[in-house]
């Protein structure tokens, strides 16, 4: 399956993305704040692709029209996640290369994976979790609703033989559905205020009519009101 958003593709991830792989998960700073070593050769990277990457609901991240994989985004289904034991219930794991980080991707990759587990899973509830000083991780989740649960402070992190202290959220599939109701009135909102101000523009001659088509087409498409 391949899911898309307005600048992603989420796919399957492949052997043949080893490289690339490597490239973004030997920085320390990716692995070590997810709960994972570096990796240290291409090898490795196969191996995790094979034996980790290869899980279902597992997608690599990439932007639309290139192949290349920027991160990495999952859903954890029972039996993979510690968090629960429920069918309807998964979690959401989550890392990014490095020189992508600051730009929105991961949220908005995120926010797609919440549409995919409550409306074509069929999930009740997602659940996610990060380690203490993360914070990154943390706005991913605060970004995406989920809401605050609770904090273990000894939890084992057995890929790096240490334990940490960990921060566990969660969004039930009832406040997904208000919190995407609440964006769309919000988007609609801005949508006519940008279109008054084509408007106005237009009147006052401040712009051409060829101007104002191109624009409101424009907007119309980021807007994703267009066909």
């Amino acid at each position: 399956m391949i899911l898309t958003t307005r600048r992603l593709e989420l796919r399957p991830w492949n052997e043949s993305d080893a490289e690339v792989l490597f490239k973004y998960a030997k920085e320390p700073d990716v692995g070590l704040n997810a709960g994972w070593k570096p990796h240290v050769s291409v090898s490795e990277s196969i191996d995790v692709i094979r034996n980790i990457l290869s899980r279902p609901e597992t997608y690599a991240v990439c932007f639309k029209g290139e192949n290349d994989p920027i991160g990495s985004v999952s859903l954890h289904l029972k039996g993979h996640t510690d968090l629960t034991d429920r069918d309807d219930e998964c979690e959401l794991g989550y890392w990014l290369g490095k020189p992508f980080w600051g730009r929105g991707i991961m949220p908005e990759a995120a926010n797609e994976m919440l549409r995919h587990a409550f409306e074509d899973l069929g999930m009740s509830k997602v659940w996610a979790g990060y380690y203490d000083g993360n914070d990154r991780s943390k706005r991913v989740q605060e970004k995406c609703g989920f809401i605050y649960q609770w904090t273990t402070q000894d939890v084992d992190v057995p890929a790096l033989g240490e334990r940490r202290v960990g921060h566990v959220s969660a969004i039930t599939k009832e406040a997904w559905h208000e919190l995407m109701d609440e964006n769309c009135e919000k988007k609609a909102q801005l949508y006519y205020k940008q279109k008054e101000l084509l408007d106005t523009f237009l009147k006052s001659g401040a712009i051409t009519q060829a101007q104002y088509d191109k624009s409101f087409g424009d907007l119309t498409k980021k807007m994703g009101f267009g066909e």
